[in-house]
């Protein structure tokens, strides 16, 4: 009898080594209605459904987990074993991280992604060395400028209290004389609401979900980059996974690019016209604004090449070679 009970126990210890599972928390800083959000939600169904459960990912909306500024360093350190960035706001770290937001080295999709794809295996190897591993990317739509007021060229920037994400936007704050104000995605609204930031450059996604219409008039469509989302995952965590659950989430990467890549193109127009139905005027700049703007993309490219070195001028290389 206690060696039938032995074989029992020995069997049901087995089939629970056979299903283990394993669970993931994967951070974001944006709203559970946003585009990136949305695909991430499919991300992890994809790969439970893929794996038969084996690997649960729990996705954690709107900076519920950690801040959108923390999430790098919470996957980087194993608090969390995987997370999604915007990349550019990491340039500080390592130039390579801030390419993408180069004011007008990219500024439709086919250039962007043209961009990515020189820059991936630098990329890559950059997020190695740090412990950590590039799953996908998908861009937000094109960069233009919220404004309270008229703009007409940069110089109607100049002293104004201006949104600073990222240390490209810092530096187009510094470079036209604008006030930098530091505000993630997650408190933009009420930064607006209160007077905090009158102005600032992103995409339309971001003026449609932080409600900006309840608080500035203009966009201005610039056009001037797209910056990148990046899903990643802390290396130990993923080379935990056997081969076959490892191969199922590069599939779901790889699907999840895809999609949101042509998601984020297809729904410029809807957020636009979203934006326009709540009051807001979809301006085109005037050609003085992009001259200006075009200008300033010229000094911030020159000052990202002397940063990036070596791996800058390959990626460069690989993108011109692309557009030929």
């Amino acid at each position: 009898m206690k060696c039938k009970l032995g074989l029992v126990a020995a069997a049901l210890a087995l089939g629970t080594s056979a299903f283990a599972q394993t669970k993931w928390d994967l951070p974001s800083g944006y709203p559970a209605s946003n585009f990136h959000t949305e695909n991430l939600v499919q991300f992890a169904t994809d790969i439970d459904k893929a794996s038969a459960g084996k690997l649960k990912i729990t996705v954690h909306a709107n900076g519920a987990l950690f801040k959108a500024n923390e999430i790098k360093r919470a996957v980087q350190g194993g608090q969390a074993q995987a997370g999604e960035i915007i990349l550019a706001n990491f340039e500080n770290e390592n130039p390579i991280y801030g390419l993408d937001g180069v004011p007008f080295l990219a500024a439709s999709y086919a250039e962007s992604k043209r961009l990515y794809d020189a820059q991936k295996p630098v990329l890559d190897a950059v997020l190695g060395k740090q412990g950590m591993k590039l799953l996908y990317s998908v861009p937000w739509p094109p960069q233009g400028i919220f404004a309270k007021k008229e703009i007409n060229s940069v110089a109607d920037l100049r002293g104004i209290k201006w949104r600073a994400y990222s240390p490209a936007t810092a530096k187009i704050a510094e470079l036209v004389g604008a006030l930098p104000v530091t505000v993630q995605a997650a408190e933009l609204s009420q930064a607006l609401s209160t007077g905090v930031v009158d102005s600032f450059i992103s995409s339309v996604s971001t003026g449609y979900d932080t409600k900006t219409y309840e608080s500035v008039k203009y966009f201005y469509d610039t056009q001037a980059w797209l910056p990148k989302n990046i899903v990643f995952v802390n290396k130990k965590a993923f080379d935990a996974l056997d081969p076959a659950t490892q191969a199922t989430v590069m599939k779901a990467s790889a699907d999840a690019e895809e999609r949101g890549w042509k998601t984020s193109q297809e729904k410029t127009e809807w957020y636009k016209k979203a934006l326009t139905d709540k009051g807001m005027k979809i301006m085109p700049p005037s050609p003085k604004l992009m001259a200006d703007m075009r200008q300033l993309g010229g000094i911030m490219l020159a000052d990202w090449q002397k940063k990036a070195g070596a791996d800058g001028e390959t990626i460069l290389a690989t993108y011109a070679k692309s557009k030929k």
